[in-house]
């Protein structure tokens, strides 16, 4: 017999609704459990001073997860009661900045918009023409040579030293990527026309039409306030005002372009202030008219959008034009605005940083004064006005004169024309002039000013000799006044042999038979001397000599 009621079964219960099955009796089955079954004895050795367990940190025993919950350490480490409150940056822990239970996330990095691309328009920098051909004389006159990436750095220092030349872009069809219009008053070019008729109207607006005020009747009723404009200033008027609308709309597209219009509008002010009130309605008291300039019959527009239909009409054709390639001073490309603009800043950027584009440009203008090139190094790129040519005095006659600057140029490494001269020429000692004494009564002669020697005819002689060193080559005279002769190029190897494709291949006794297979496919290029060797602008940066 069961003499447990809990298992007894009533079958008049079973046919009722769960909410109606409760057992009559109501005492508590778990009242002998205290929930901390199944922990181990260090966990109870870390409750508070009451004995209570603390939140397991896995939110165990259905605990809020919640930072400072019951869940997540939500009790004070110090033995007292309640939740903690952490400052901020400050964890439920104690511990500042990061940890476990942090009541402040860590903020995202902020994203950055990528920058607008670049529009498709060819740019190049082009030296001044009259600047070049000043330093062309300048290096045939001294015969000296000079860094071509210096000259370049030097060029792009100043505006006045270089122009910009722009040209349009194609695409893969062969369509014109991005058009531009030159502007012909003050020479600056646009992406748009609309850019260009703005610029126009902005910059040039007295060449064409003349603003005259008239007085007009003041707005009736009785105004209290009026919208003014918080980052311009400008008074808007009233809000109920018809044209007010139209007025800030205009202000936004004018100044603000590039703020949300909500947020600007969010920027307007209600100003009560009678002073302010009474300027708004002078203004609209006075209307402006713009009379046209420069046109056969004379006309009045009435504002300015009438102003610049009648300027798109009457002026644009004959000003603004589309082009396909324009050149601008660099004056006038360093006031660009605009997409045109950053293609210039872009430009000079890169150029500032090596400019591998100027020194070609200034490498075909010089090749075309016939001026020389060639490296120091294997390096640095200098022009001149002959390339290295070695001269071996002891098969070649020369006179004896030219022989002693070489010997001597050879011996000293660090020598400049003042050593030479001085080593092989040196000028006679000065004599003190002799001043006689003046008579009595009679005035003191002047000071006599020393004057700088003549050269004397050896002197003459070696630099005549040096000049036609330097300008066959056999001698550098380099931009710092050093003096340096051409070095003797290294030996050729011998040409390959033309082998016949009936006859196998010979292989040597020292030549492995890939090695022969490699050789006879692509036998190695002979070298070429230095002397010899075609220069190009190199693309490495410029070293000191």
């Amino acid at each position: 017999m069961n003499i447990n009621p809990e298992t007894d079964l009533d079958l008049e219960k079973l046919f009722l609704p769960s909410w109606a099955q409760e057992s009559a009796n109501n005492t508590n089955r778990y009242a002998k459990f205290t929930g901390n079954e199944g922990e181990r004895r260090g966990d109870r050795d870390r409750g508070d001073s009451r004995g209570a367990r603390p939140p397991r940190r896995d939110g165990g025993g259905g605990g809020d997860r919640r930072p400072g919950g019951p869940g997540q350490g939500g009790r004070r480490p110090d033995g007292q009661g309640g939740p903690r409150r952490d400052g901020p940056g400050q964890s439920s822990s104690g511990q500042r900045g990061g940890g476990f239970g942090r009541d402040e996330r860590r903020p995202l990095p902020e994203r950055r918009e990528a920058p607008n691309p670049l529009p498709e328009v060819n740019a190049a920098i082009i030296p001044d023409e009259k600047g070049v051909e000043s330093l062309a004389r300048q290096v045939k006159m001294t015969g000296r040579s000079f860094p071509l990436f210096d000259i370049a750095f030097l060029v792009i220092q100043k505006p006045e030293r270089y122009s910009i030349r722009f040209a349009t872009k194609k695409n893969q069809q062969g369509q014109l990527a991005q058009p531009i219009f030159h502007c012909a008053l003050d020479e600056t070019i646009w992406l748009s026309e609309d850019e260009a008729v703005e610029h126009v109207l902005q910059k040039h607006f007295g060449t064409f039409y003349q603003a005259e005020k008239i007085a007009t009747d003041a707005p009736k009723g009785v105004y209290t306030f009026v919208g003014q404009c918080g980052l311009s200033g400008v008074i808007l008027g009233p809000p109920n005002y018809h044209d007010y609308q139209n007025k800030l709309a205009k202000l936004h597209a004018e100044r603000f372009a590039r703020m949300p219009f909500d947020v600007y509008k969010s920027r307007v002010k209600i100003v009560r202030d009678e002073a302010v009130v009474k300027q708004w309605v002078e203004e609209q008291s006075v209307k402006t008219e713009f009379a046209c300039l420069n046109v056969p019959e004379a006309a009045k527009l009435p504002n300015r959008e009438e102003v610049e239909k009648h300027f798109r009409v009457t002026h644009k054709d004959t000003i603004i034009k589309q082009v396909e390639s324009h050149v601008v001073s660099g004056m006038a490309a360093r006031s660009l605005r605009g997409g045109m603009g950053r293609v210039v800043q872009n430009l000079l950027t890169e150029q500032r940083r090596f400019p591998m584009q100027i020194a070609t440009s200034l490498s075909q203008s010089f090749a075309h004064h016939g001026l020389q090139f060639f490296k120091v190094n294997k390096t640095v790129t200098h022009v001149a006005v002959a390339r290295p040519h070695f001269l071996d005095i002891e098969t070649t006659p020369v006179s004896t004169g030219v022989k002693r600057i070489v010997d001597f140029i050879n011996a000293n490494p660090k020598c400049n024309r003042r050593k030479l001269i001085d080593a092989l020429a040196p000028s006679p000692a000065p004599t003190a002039p002799v001043i006689a004494a003046p008579a009595e009564g009679a005035e003191a002669a002047p000071a006599i000013t020393p004057t700088a020697p003549e050269p004397t005819a050896e002197q003459t002689a070696l630099i005549s000799d040096l000049h036609w060193l330097v300008h066959q080559g056999h001698v550098m005279e380099f931009a710092n006044g050093l003096l340096d002769t051409a070095k003797k190029p290294a030996p050729r190897p011998p040409k390959p042999e033309t082998k016949s494709a009936a006859v196998a291949p010979i292989v040597a006794e020292t030549e492995s038979p890939v090695e022969a297979v490699v050789n006879e496919v692509a036998p190695p290029a002979p070298e070429v001397s230095p002397a010899e060797a075609p220069v190009v602008p190199e693309e490495t940066p410029p070293q000191a000599s």
